[in-house]
């Protein structure tokens, strides 16, 4: 339970403040504001804490326990623990107790060292050095004893202890450069700035001179926002109000670069601050192995409680008569004959519980949770997945999906950055119609920036030539693009060229400095951001001057952002940059028509476009914007909406100039991973807020659509032709058309989808007629297509569709997959969440599921490790439940013949160490390293993938199989030892042997017998099912039969003298010492076993899957390669032909075609269809009538 709410009510009641407020007041220096002014309210704050630690010293008990209980297997056997305690039970407490505790303790153990590693992170962090500017000097202390209010010093390369809002820096302009890769993973630096009125205080004297207060928001976790305000009192002047943003607050987290020191104060200390926040865990995902896994649970459950009753009813029911009621040799007491038969029928209930519960297997959760947390670190180590430009590898955020991975059928991915490169190369610029291509190509030479202008427009008239510099100048001007010169950036030196310091170029959107450096190879520079003043270097040689007035950022729902500027002839100029879809809508003059051709085109080659307008203000209407942001942004009610407002009005009636094109590139083997997702079986739709020209582009580029798809279009432009109702319903008709022409299954035929995000607004909202909604139609038609796009889709909508998906009646296994902000919506929806560690930072990575470094790794994460994930721990829930029945139903028929009397078969040390160390440790190991098929055969045959989707390997026809296979080799164990007890005789010294096997006849002899059997049975059929064999796996599989043998000789060879009794002395050796019972116990584990062998076999030759048969090639060709003679055997000798094609001859040895080796080679070839010569590589061979010769790197071997 979450108290921290309660917490901070009680605070704010304590505090005096009786009302919810949505803001708080901040006083710098803990100075209260001067007479006359507002109220001072001392108000409290957390102290600068973090605290990431779950458990404390003294809650870590109870806590953890409370939470391993609520699983419902450990509450189970904890109350059969507390049964065998309260009541007289067949079986000691210690059998229940002693699996529990070690579950419990073993979970316990790992959660504590976990959490103890992070109370260790925390007080690293908590006892960090920090500056205090305390009465107009610096004083030093630790990290948590900062309050809200205090004025903090921090230097380069030092990390901000808290939220921050910037007062002053070591820069005159008050700026500050801070990279946030700690928080976002971008490693660009960005620019802070301090208040106008305050960033000239740069001495500790002066910031302690300064009387002023904050207002802002309360903490809320989202990084990119903050508003606020601050009034700054001046003598007996009123407070000077200004606005505060993002761009004044310095987040916990962040780094300091390229400023010598700043000053700053605190606003948001420990658990308040926005990193802080952002701590909140994710919503729990569960795969659908634990579904399963949950379903078998409460299958068993079932059935145990179905066995309890079975035998309390036969027992009363053979107890009807009184001789065998109270027989002569156990006669009850006073007490017992006096309690009522419904309460002895509920105890003996009980007792039968106890007895039979060990068919749930309490240790599978726990092999399963160890399973998954050491099998995620394959993922982490896999060399394959390493990218070598970021020095990173695949990372696991969280190990329980990791089976996930091996049953997704629907792949949601970005575009930009995930299928690209976001690596952007800007290609040409449009102005009013005329095309400008940097450097072009003339007679086969480059031309210089100025050349190719004029070669491309060569007589250029007054209006264009005007347009044209207006159109360069925008672009130079509208971005947010910093110039660094020569600096080391995280210890790698940039801006040196040939020798000389140059400057360089950085910002938060590579678009927007492929944008700049495009126009610099186009012959406009811009040079810097100085005392507001952006200056450019024009193609003349000659720098321009522009005052930077305002700007108005871009965000996602305008799609554009706009600079006002004040030229050096003071001229005021808005200029506005965005998509085309923002743009063209707002303005009122220009060669519409042609720039709009021209963006149609480059989108449909793939190129990103943006669109370029201006407009020239008068004074009055610059002073009545000027008023209208300010206005704006010192709101602290609704400030987003009111900055959205008055954009609207500013952003209005403008002129276009022109379009650029830039070139994003496709990821490498972002088109082999897709085809390998579309042969594995899976459907992959792309998500982006692209316009659907350019994303249709990537689309075929990188194999998504096929020039043989037929695109079906559900668009804003269609339904505004037809109704949607009519172009659903149309696009319906044709795909089930084509089903019932083709005859064939859905997979065969070939669509694919394009739908925008209007259009899906559309699809998802009811119909105004109240005949319901089109949901069902629109998935319908997704179902049989191929792949779909979504283009011009919000993040929202993203995930949306995501949901829409997973929600449909299939319910599939959904993964998403994208690098940036906007798609980590859709990324927390989906089943699994794949985040690419991109460049538009690592948000995505942070919450995702798993993170790789690009696109390209997921064919290997998906074909390859969720393959083998899925099959390990499929085996693994399977086998544990198999081994379970195997090991309690011959303790439900030995109660036929013990008079039901809860007599257990097996001793206590048995029942104890069944699961906990006999058989656990081999299917532990199997789950971890099993390959039924190898790496390269799953890489290079994805429809292997297929044999596992749908949750093939545990469904029901699957797990009834095993029940029965464990049920079967039950009843061989105990009716096969049953038999060989059949005749017994006494011995000259009064003991019972059996005739048989000459072994001493008794209870625990018999139980000894079917548990040897049993133990031998288990461990045999999980090396009958393992196919990759390894020194570690011969150790653990025969080590563990070789302990249970050690642990029986001495637990029945040597009195202990702490046990009050020992039913098991001697009677292992004296089993052992038996020839007949050796032979029988072989005779009965291969009588086990045989089944399962002649099933497998039968399959294998009547109807084997896919994966069977990659299984029997991968034998025959390591068989064809054995047979081959190995060429460093051979003597090979010089060629002495001048035409011999510059190959060693090797000695000629004649081969029939009736020898067994070319027959063995071409019956393969045969019988395989040659589909799998390409395993015979780096073989080549040749067949001819009389021989074949084989081709291997190095010399010519002919046989």
């Amino acid at each position: 339970m979450d108290f921290s709410r309660l917490r901070d009510i009680i605070t704010r009641y304590c505090v005096g403040e009786e009302n919810w407020v949505d803001s708080r007041t901040v006083y710098i220096g803990h100075k209260e504001p001067p007479p006359g002014a507002e109220a001072y309210i001392p108000q409290r704050y957390p102290d600068n804490r973090i605290v990431s630690s779950k458990y404390t010293y003294w809650n870590f008990i109870p806590k953890n326990l409370f939470e391993q209980f609520r699983r419902i297997a450990n509450f189970y056997f904890l109350v059969i623990f507390l049964v065998q305690l309260i009541i007289d039970t067949p079986t000691s407490p210690i059998t229940s107790g002693l699996p529990l505790f070690f579950v419990i303790t073993v979970t316990a153990i790992k959660q504590g060292y976990e959490d103890w590693l992070r109370h260790k992170a925390d007080c690293s962090i908590n006892e960090c050095p920090v500056d205090v500017v305390q009465q107009g000097k610096v004083a030093r202390t630790q990290s948590h004893k900062l309050r809200v209010g205090d004025v903090v010093v921090v230097r380069e390369d030092e990390t901000f202890p808290c939220d921050l809002i910037l007062l002053s820096s070591s820069h005159h302009d008050g700026t500050c450069y801070v990279t946030t890769a700690s928080l976002d993973g971008e490693s660009s630096h960005k620019t802070y700035y301090a208040v106008p009125d305050i960033m000239a205080f740069r001495t500790e004297q002066e910031v302690d001179s300064l009387h002023a207060t904050i207002e802002c928001e309360q903490p809320q976790p989202d990084l990119y926002k903050f508003v606020g305000r601050i009034n700054i009192y001046k003598d007996k002047e009123e407070p000077v109000a200004r606005p505060l943003g993002a761009e004044n607050l310095l987040l916990r987290g962040a780094t300091l670069k390229n400023t010598q020191h700043i000053y700053a104060v605190a606003v948001y200390t420990g658990m308040e601050t926005k990193m802080a926040l952002n701590y909140q865990s994710k919503s729990q995902k569960r795969s659908a192995v634990e579904k399963s896994m949950n379903a078998f649970l409460i299958v068993y459950l079932f059935i145990l409680i179905s066995k309890a009753v079975i035998n309390t009813v036969l027992k009363y029911a053979w107890q009807w008569s009184p001789d065998r009621d109270e027989p002569w040799y156990n006669h009850r007491t006073e007490h017992e004959r006096q309690r009522h038969v419904v309460i002895r029928a509920f105890t003996d209930y009980l007792a039968f519980m106890v007895l039979f519960n060990y068919i749930i297997p309490v240790s599978m959760y726990v092999t399963v949770e160890m399973q998954k947390f050491l099998g995620s670190y394959f993922i982490t180590w896999d060399e394959d997945m390493f990218d070598e430009e970021l020095g990173e590898g695949a990372q696991v955020n969280t190990s329980d999906l990791n089976e996930e991975l091996g049953q997704v059928e629907y792949v949601f991915t970005d575009k930009t950055g995930t299928l690209t490169e976001n690596n952007m190369e800007f290609i040409e610029c449009c102005v009013d119609g005329n095309v400008y291509i940097p450097h072009a190509i003339c007679n086969g030479q480059i031309l210089s920036a100025a050349s190719s202008i004029d070669m491309i427009d060569s007589s250029p008239g007054g209006y264009r030539r005007e347009h044209e510099d207006l159109f360069f100048r925008a672009l130079c001007l509208c971005h947010t693009v910093q110039v660094k010169e020569e600096e080391t950036v995280d210890g790698i030196k940039r801006g040196i060229h040939q020798g000389r310091p140059t400057s360089f170029y950085i910002s938060s959107s590579p678009d927007e400095v492929a944008l700049v450096e495009g126009m610099k190879r186009l012959g406009y520079t811009y040079l810097r951001l100085r005392d507001n003043h952006m200056e450019i270097l024009n193609k003349d040689d000659e720098i321009e001057r522009f005052e930077l007035l305002h700007v108005l950022n871009f965000d996602s729902v305008r799609r554009r952002m706009s600079v006002i500027v004040r030229s050096s002839s003071g001229e005021l100029l808005l200029f506005c940059k965005g998509a085309d879809s923002s743009i063209f809508p707002r303005v009122v003059s220009g060669k519409v028509a042609q720039v709009k051709a021209h963006v149609e085109q480059n989108a449909v080659e793939g190129l990103r476009t943006l669109c370029v307008a201006y407009k020239r203000l008068s004074e009055a209407e610059y002073q009545e914007a000027c008023h209208c942001l300010t206005e704006a942004k010192l709101a602290l009610q609704d400030r987003e909406q009111r900055l959205a407002h008055a954009y609207d009005i500013i952003e209005r009636d403008l002129v276009l100039l022109g379009a650029t094109a830039v070139e994003d590139r496709l990821q490498e083997k972002a088109a082999d991973t897709i085809e390998s997702l579309h042969k594995a079986g899976m459907k992959v739709w792309v998500l982006t807020g692209d316009k659907m020209e350019t994303a249709a582009a990537t689309c075929y580029a990188s194999k998504l659509f096929r020039r043989s798809t037929q695109i079906l279009e559900l668009t804003k432009k269609r339904t505004e032709e037809q109704s949607l109702h009519d172009v659903l319903f149309e696009l319906n008709r044709t795909v089930l058309r084509q089903r019932s022409i083709s005859g064939l299954s859905v997979d065969c035929m070939d669509f694919g989808l394009i739908i925008d995000g209007a259009t899906f607004s559309a699809v998802l909202r009811p119909n105004p007629d109240g005949t319901g909604n089109y949901r069902e139609i629109f998935l319908e038609i997704c179902r049989n297509c191929s792949a779909v796009l979504c283009c011009r889709m919000a993040p929202l909508q993203k995930a949306q569709i995501v949901k829409l998906i997973k929600a449909s009646k299939e319910h599939p296994i959904t993964l998403a997959i994208g690098d940036g902000a906007n798609d980590v919506s859709m990324i927390l929806e989906a089943h699994v969440g794949i985040g690419i560690m991109g460049k538009e930072g690592r948000q995505a990575a942070r919450n995702s599921d798993y993170a790789i470094p690009k696109f390209k790794h997921l064919k290997k994460i998906l074909l390859v490790h969720g393959h083998y994930y899925y099959i390990r721990i499929a085996e693994l829930v399977q086998y544990f439940f198999y081994k379970n029945v195997c090991f309690i139903f011959p303790q439900f028929l030995y109660q036929f013949f013990c008079g039901f009397s809860q007599q257990p078969l097996y001793d206590t040390a048995y029942l104890t160490l069944y699961n906990i160390s006999f058989t656990s440790l081999p299917i532990l190991l199997y789950s971890l390293v099993e390959q039924h098929v190898s790496v390269e055969t799953l890489k290079k045959d994805p429809s292997l993938y297929r044999d596992i989707a749908k949750n093939s390997l545990l469904r029901w026809p699957v797990f009834l199989y095993w029940t029965c296979l464990g049920v079967f080799d039950a009843v061989i164990f105990f009716f096969g030892a049953y038999f060989l007890f059949d005749n017994t005789t006494f011995t000259s010294n009064g003991q019972l042997m059996t005739t048989n096997t000459q072994m001493m006849f008794g209870n625990w002899t018999f139980g000894t017998l079917v548990f040897t059997v049993l133990v031998f049975t288990v461990t045999l059929k999980l090396a009958l099912d393992t196919h990759h064999w390894t020194w570690i796996n011969h150790f653990v599989i025969w080590g563990s039969l070789l302990f249970y043998v050690i642990f029986s000789l001495l637990w029945g060879g040597i009195i202990w003298p702490f046990l009050n009794y020992q039913r098991m002395y001697y009677v292992f050796m004296q089993m052992l010492s038996s020839g007949p019972a050796w032979l029988s116990i072989i005779l009965l584990i291969t009588v086990s076993l045989l089944p399962d062998v002649i099933k497998k076999v039968l399959c294998r030759a009547i109807c084997p899957t896919a994966t069977e048969r990659a299984q029997g090639n991968e034998k025959m060709v390591r068989g064809v390669l054995a047979d081959l003679t190995p060429l460093s055997s051979r003597r090979s000798y010089r060629s002495t032909s001048a035409n011999s094609s510059h190959r060693s001859t090797a000695e000629a040895l004649p081969l029939c075609m009736s020898d067994p080796l070319p027959q063995k080679i071409l019956t393969h070839l045969t019988e395989r269809g040659g589909a799998d010569v390409y395993a015979l590589s780096p073989y080549l061979l040749r067949l001819s009538g009389a021989g074949f010769a084989h081709y291997a790197p190095g010399p010519e071997t002919t046989v």
